[in-house]
């Protein structure tokens, strides 16, 4: 029996939310859900039958908020503001993305503070589970008075209009809609803007990130802990007690990984008295910089998921004589921390990149370029111009969106969060991220062979021998580009870290905060 989840009335976790854009829950509408949007409706068609003023309903939106608009006009109007506010640009966001944006809308409206029709949640229910998803332009959200262009594409075909991604292809909703026999839907009063206000498509970038960003986090620590192998480094900075003594909870995580995964390595008994005193700070420094990026990614978990179970759309409806207009659609309690998780994710490509780097160096017994034919080849010296690429594109999409504001609608809206910017953005830092990821992985996987007799850890065997499984051992040059996306294609996946952390157990039994 396929497991189920409760809009409305349920909490949902970012995890959640992407199980059923996957098809592995079924969410759905609760009996007692089903009472409170109904109750909400009418609410709302009490304020129109009374004539009572309330912003949306039978005003104007933005600047013309003190414009009336008649009874008669009041359906005309909802229909209007979906036409209206469809201005977004550019390519279309993520299919995965634009369905994380009606599972959360569904569930935002379905806790009956927004007064729209049970059929309309219905309808949206019908493109979830048909995986009938409507194409969203990228580009066009400041991320205030909702995202509004974002979701006013992502609704045009409950009126019929726009385009959907049908049976593999980018297809009008008019010949969707001739195909499956349905009809556009007549929305009610305040409708239009229940469903363009919120924060859905910020939200939905932030829950695929928290994902990615995890998964990049859990990579990085064990790609670090076999670059510290092959550059015969010391895990003496790991020592709990060190941690204990400034105790951040993504340090002291990081370092008690780090420890397991060095566990029983015969590398790094075989230079106990070697004499070095200190790594570089890319090896030494793995548990307060990977760990300052796991304090970033849990803030951004935590309100991630606040978010999720927020409603983020404008008025509120409490009761026929009981309305809110207010903020709530402002995007800057999400934005922020999106931009932090920015820094924090261009840090960890930072930092695997300086680790790259020394393992081209040819100290400590590696030959330069992790090659012994160097001359003649070029070795992993081009694969790092990449890394430092990627990490210098990183740098300029560091600039915090959130720092910035336009006005918009006259002045009516003048301060934004600018937090649909922030989303996009930390989530091609982390495309960029993946990349930097693997080809540290490749440079480590070739440079441990040259301990060769000796071995590693069980958890880092492992993991080197599933590298092997895409990618051999570079003799001579050859066209690295393959080799790099066949790695970043386990790392994408979450392949890697999933095998790498079930061979080694323990490896999940970090503080529960850090869990995904």
């Amino acid at each position: 029996m396929t497991q189920t989840f409760s809009y409305g009335t349920s909490t949902l976790r970012s995890s959640t939310a992407l199980a059923i854009a996957r098809g592995q829950i079924k969410g759905v509408l609760t009996p007692q859900a089903i009472e409170k949007i109904r109750a909400s409706q009418q609410a709302v068609q009490d304020i129109v039958d009374n004539k009572k003023t309330v912003y949306g309903v039978n005003t104007g939106f933005g600047i013309l908020a003190n414009t009336s608009i008649s009874p008669e006009d009041a359906v005309t109007l909802q229909h209007k503001i979906l036409q209206s506010h469809s201005v977004g640009v550019g390519y279309p966001i993520p299919v995965e993305v634009a369905k994380l944006m009606l599972i959360t809308k569904v569930h935002a409206l379905a806790q009956g503070f927004s007064g729209v029709q049970l059929e309309t949640l219905e309808r949206i229910l019908w493109h979830i589970e048909k995986d009938i998803i409507p194409v969203v332009p990228e580009k066009g959200s400041v991320g205030a008075s909702g995202d509004l262009a974002p979701l006013a594409h992502l609704f045009l075909p409950l009126i019929g209009l726009g385009e959907c991604f049908y049976k593999g292809k980018r297809v009008p909703t008019a010949e969707v809609f001739q195909a499956e026999a349905v009809k556009p839907l007549q929305l009610g009063p305040k409708e239009g803007l229940a469903l363009i206000n919120g924060t859905q498509f910020i939200l939905s970038f932030a829950v695929r990130a928290v994902e990615r960003m995890h998964n990049c986090l859990e990579a990085a620590d064990i790609i670090g802990a076999m670059s510290l192998e092959a550059l015969t480094g010391t895990k003496a900075p790991f020592d709990a007690r060190l941690h204990d003594l400034r105790p951040y909870a993504g340090s002291q995580l990081v370092a008690q990984r780090l420890r397991l995964l060095l566990e029983g390595s015969d590398i790094m008994q075989s230079h106990v008295d070697c004499g070095r005193v200190q790594d570089p700070y890319s090896l030494r420094c793995m548990p307060q910089v990977h760990g300052a990026s796991r304090n970033a990614w849990l803030h951004l978990k935590e309100l991630t998921e606040v978010e999720l179970n927020a409603v983020t759309d404008n008025p509120i409806i409490l009761g026929a004589d009981d309305t809110i207009s207010g903020g709530n659609f402002h995007g800057q309690p999400i934005a922020l921390p999106l931009d932090y998780a920015c820094f924090a994710a261009a840090e960890l490509g930072n930092i695997s990149d300086r680790r790259c780097y020394l393992l081209l160096e040819g100290k400590w017994g590696l030959p330069m370029l992790l090659m012994k034919d160097v001359g003649l080849n070029s070795g992993f010296m081009i694969p790092q111009y990449t890394t430092a690429a990627l990490v210098s594109e990183n740098k300029t999409l560091c600039f915090p969106a959130s720092a910035d504001s336009i006005p918009t609608s006259l002045g009516q809206e003048d301060h934004v969060s600018m937090g649909s910017i922030s989303g996009r953005k930390l989530n091609r830092v982390l495309d960029n991220l993946e990349y930097i990821l693997a080809i540290e992985l490749l440079s480590a996987s070739q440079a441990i062979e040259f301990r060769r007799p000796h071995k590693s850890s069980a958890r880092l065997e492992f993991a080197h021998d599933l590298v092997r499984e895409y990618v051999g051992f570079a003799e001579e040059d050859r066209i690295f580009a393959d080799d790099i996306n066949a790695i970043t294609g386990i790392i994408k996946d979450f392949s890697f870290v999933a095998k790498v952390n079930a061979a080694g157990s323990e490896l999940n039994n970090g503080f529960a905060a850090f869990s995904y």
